[in-house]
């Protein structure tokens, strides 16, 4: 994995688009990762860590109801995270995530190590689920590679 946020500045670069990243159970990996970059800041605008779901309604515009409806951690929230961030970071494309790190936290149908990373750009908004299996700091990293490794494939095709 090591290397991969080179080759997503290199594409974003060539492409002449931003990023920008929407978090929740990575608390900031995610960008932590883009920005060891150097030069990152050319197409890198910015994240928000929405660990709250106030913060994911008031700062993001996750729809209340989604929330209530299907949990904060889920592939509709993951969704509309990425797409409110897409619009208040003012980017081309916004990744974010949602998920349960551990080790407490699960609930009826939802266990530990579950993540929804969304991707938003201009031709919508995506989500995928994921199932880790380690620990609170290893489930939050496969979280923030995989978030990385999906950018890429996007950038690529």
């Amino acid at each position: 994995m090591a290397g991969i946020e080179y080759e997503i500045g290199e594409l974003l670069r060539q492409r002449g688009l931003t990023l920008g990243a929407v978090e929740s159970a990575t608390g900031g990996l995610i960008s932590h990762l883009i920005t060891n970059v150097p030069g990152s800041s050319d197409y890198f605008k910015g994240s928000v860590t929405a660990y709250a779901n106030e913060t994911k309604i008031n700062v993001i515009g996750v729809k209340a109801e989604t929330l209530k409806k299907y949990g904060s951690v889920s592939p509709q929230v993951a969704e509309e995270m990425a797409v409110g961030g897409r619009k208040a970071l003012a980017v081309d494309i916004c990744v974010a995530d949602t998920g349960i790190a551990g080790p407490g936290g699960a609930t009826p149908g939802k266990a530990v190590g579950l993540f929804y990373i969304g991707l938003a750009h201009k031709g919508g908004a995506f989500s995928r689920q994921h199932e880790f299996h380690g620990t609170r700091e290893q489930n939050k990293k496969s979280a923030a590679e995989a978030a990385l490794s999906w950018l890429k494939e996007y950038l690529e095709s």
